[in-house]
């Protein structure tokens, strides 16, 4: 029991630092987020709602400009005021916003928020034990290999995680007669809206799946349920 020690205690650091980073993230988004309200994204909320079978969806709107949307860990939607100057200036349609309310909704659904604390502290400890043990046959180099694995183990589990929230949405889309196009419309402007680019980084290392990958998993799914495969 003793020589595992070290890492029961820094899986309990990790867990309590990530209850403490959760905190803060929730304390920023109750000082700088104000409730949604808007005369063209209301009624499509409304319109997920009822096909969730729930009342209107409430969100927020996160007062910064970056444009993104984001599951708080108390199950909470967001979008970023910058998001929402797009769709003011028809950079966006009320619909593709939708579609990012409904991906964020997945997240909340999938439980994604609780199982990121196991994968976190899981990939930290994993990061560790390699790290003791190809530093001792590989000095130096061995600490970046061990690096490069447990990023490239993030990744893979936050890419996971994406599809599931894009099916998910998918469905709700369908299913609240909005359809698939506005998701798969915003995805061919993500990259222009965020100003975010692949930047040299392997796609097994970025958290987000490609977004050509992400439209042909929307396809996929399209294809399947449409030969009545749920």
């Amino acid at each position: 029991m003793l020589k595992f020690m070290p890492i029961l205690l820094l899986a309990a650091y990790i867990t309590a630092m990530w209850f403490f980073s959760t905190w803060r993230v929730k304390q920023e988004l109750n000082t700088r987020s104000t409730p949604l309200n808007h005369p063209r994204l209301n009624p499509i909320l409304e319109r997920l709602g009822r096909a969730m079978d729930l009342p209107p969806i409430r969100a927020h709107i996160y007062e910064i400009e970056p444009v993104n949307g984001l599951a708080a860990p108390d199950g909470r939607i967001f979008l970023t005021r910058g998001f929402i100057r797009k769709l003011d200036s028809c950079e966006v349609t009320a619909e593709e916003l939708a579609s990012v309310v409904a991906h964020e909704l997945g997240h909340v659904a999938h439980g994604h928020t609780r199982r990121r604390l196991v994968d976190f502290a899981g990939q930290n400890v994993i990061r560790m034990v390699l790290v003791g043990v190809l530093g001792r046959f590989i000095p130096f180099v061995g600490a970046w290999i061990a690096n490069l694995v447990s990023s490239a183990i993030a990744a893979r589990l936050s890419q996971q995680d994406e599809y599931e929230a894009d099916a998910f949405a998918s469905a709700l889309l369908v299913k609240a007669g909005i359809g698939t196009g506005p998701q798969k419309s915003l995805f061919a402007k993500l990259d222009a809206l965020t100003g975010a680019g692949m930047g040299g980084a392997p796609a097994w290392l970025l958290s987000h799946p490609r977004t050509d990958k992400r439209i042909a998993a929307i396809q996929a799914n399209e294809a399947r349920w449409s030969q009545g495969d749920r």
